[in-house]
């Protein structure tokens, strides 16, 4: 594969992103002399086990599904990799923790940790999940040491991280750097800069109290702040590791270049300074190949794999003598993690642990359900699972006095896919609720109700559609929230409902800061306990309608 334009796109911001020409998807092979590989993976979301349901399967270029991921599997690809390429580099894009299942984030995340030392990861951005549990939290898992309240759990002691997390952009108080910018690798005998940026909406995805006193700048400045030091330290070669990414078209398979138009990566992607060569991306869970124009005019591949260890994001970086890049010679695939590999027996032993010290708790069995209960969003934006765990957060809220239940989106990580009889377990219901956020009820009046519903379809980066609690209606015409109606009662500006939410959008999260307004709060159980307790209440739960927002 070369990196060539086969179709040039040109964004609504001026931005140019190429797709990249294919040579028809042959076997991998040895890149030439010269050349350092780069291999990176992201949004591994600790997915220790092979994900299931369509989060565990690819569409690949024939347009086929197979089933991928697995972190012994990710870890067979990976050595694989490495070996046809001595001088080769292992890296992550972040979120590699943090809304993980159970057998990892029982552990919080320390068997994760460890499975990307054993892959041989040199380096990790922080995604937005790194910093779920607090910057402290971050810190310990990187530095080491007993977790402050469950101790180590999964081994005698903890070590943490053998590799740095990086973010260029996220300082404290004094502008200083939280985490480190930047770090040199070294591979074949040529030096490496990696940068790390974590994406600017930061603040909008994680508890305030989490992230106190410290700032989320500008990843283009600090991005070419950190390429300025690596450049007056010598290093030629330079990537970054973006954690932001594009949405796609749904087209295409690995190797497609179908991302929307105008996305925030591609924007910074095209923006960054000329010396970085490289841009892989995250955040998004997407699968994309393209190639973005730098400042200088030149070409770079800019790429995306799969979330939960499906997909492994290669670049073959072309050097020359003196170290820099061949960008005409560079070339970059996605390769998908496929479960025909013989997983990697050191991998396999740390899930293995993990699993067996997790198995009492997540085999506990909390309720059936008639069949699978998908997150996949419908039409209108809203899902099954979604609507499910709305209910379920209404009926734990009732007696706080809620009338209606809103969740985001977000927070629904996995599809439930029963096992025999329907059965589902405790394992399953935290794969699909692990953040642990704390249910709240507030009073907002039906003018502030009608606000935040209109903040789904005007937000930048398009439509955020809340999961809602079956008995809400109402309808949308363009970006304007019309009639809306409450178990069939009309909503009136001047009437007041209680609404129960969790507190990561009682906070403003995801941007609806017309919560902050509510008033007469109470606090709730886990939304995770709620769900489990609605689950063993509701027996053979059958999906529910989603059609509940009608668009004029």
């Amino acid at each position: 594969m070369v990196l060539a334009a086969l179709l040039a796109v040109v964004l609504a911001v001026g931005v140019t992103v190429e797709a990249v020409t294919l040579s028809g998807r042959p076997a991998p092979g040895a890149p030439g002399p010269g050349t350092v590989r780069l291999i990176a993976l992201n949004d591994l979301h600790g997915n220790l086990e092979p994900p299931s349901g369509s989060s565990g399967r690819v569409t690949d270029d024939a347009g086929a599904q197979v089933e991928a991921g697995g972190a012994a599997f990710l870890a067979a690809h990976v050595a694989a990799l490495r070996a046809q390429a001595p001088a080769s580099v292992v890296l992550s894009t972040g979120d590699n923790v943090g809304a993980s299942p159970l057998a990892s984030a029982l552990f919080h995340d320390e068997p994760t940790v460890e499975v990307l030392e054993r892959i041989g990861v040199a380096a990790s951005v922080a995604g937005n999940h790194e910093f779920d549990e607090g910057i402290a939290e971050l810190r310990r898992l990187q530095h080491g040491g007993c977790h402050p309240t469950d101790g180590c759990r999964f081994t005698p002691s903890y070590d943490g991280t053998s590799f740095p997390i990086l973010s260029a952009n996220v300082t404290d108080g004094s502008g200083r750097p939280a985490l480190a910018a930047s770090t040199v690798v070294e591979a074949g005998g040529t030096r490496i800069g990696v940068i790390g940026a974590t994406l600017s909406e930061l603040p909008d995805l994680v508890s305030p109290d989490g992230i106190r006193g410290l700032a989320v700048g500008d990843e283009v400045a600090a991005v070419d702040a950190a390429s300025r030091g690596l450049t007056a330290q010598g290093v030629r070669a330079q990537v970054l590791l973006l954690h932001q990414g594009d949405e796609t078209t749904g087209d295409g398979g690995p190797d497609a270049c179908a991302i929307e138009p105008g996305g925030p990566a591609s924007r910074i992607a095209a923006a960054v300074s000329a010396d970085v060569d490289a841009v892989f991306s995250a955040h998004t869970h997407q699968q994309y190949l393209c190639s973005a124009t730098d400042p200088a005019g030149n070409p770079r591949p800019f790429v995306q794999g799969l979330s939960f260890g499906r997909l492994l994001s290669v670049v073959d970086l072309a050097l020359t003598g003196e170290g820099d890049v061949d960008r005409g010679a560079t070339t970059a695939r996605n390769e998908v993690v496929t479960r025909d590999v013989t997983p990697d027996p050191g991998v396999a032993e740390v899930v293995d642990r993990a699993v067996a010290q997790s198995r009492p708790l997540a085999e506990r069995p909390v309720g059936t359900v008639a069949g699978p209960l998908l997150r996949a969003a419908g039409p209108t934006g809203l899902s099954p699972l979604g609507t499910v765990i709305a209910d379920a957060q209404l009926a734990a809220s009732r007696g706080d006095g809620a009338q209606i239940a809103l969740t985001n989106p977000g927070g629904v990580r996995a599809d439930l896919v029963p096992g025999a009889g329907g059965r589902v377990t405790y394992g399953q219901a935290y794969t699909v609720q692990p953040f642990g956020n704390i249910l709240q009820t507030m009073t907002l009046t039906g003018a502030q109700l009608r606000a935040v519903l209109d903040q789904q379809f005007t937000v930048e980066d398009g439509p955020t559609v809340l999961q809602s609690s079956s008995n809400l209606r109402y309808t949308v015409t363009g970006n304007r929230v019309g009639d809306i109606a409450i178990g069939g009662v009309p909503v009136t500006d001047g009437g007041r409902y209680r609404v129960a939410t969790n507190n990561f959008l009682s906070a403003g999260g995801d941007g609806f800061d017309t919560f902050t307004a509510g008033t007469e709060l109470v606090g709730g159980p886990v939304d995770l306990d709620a769900f489990v307790a609605y689950l063993g209440a509701n027996p053979g739960l059958t999906p529910p309608s989603t059609d509940r927002i009608v668009r004029r």
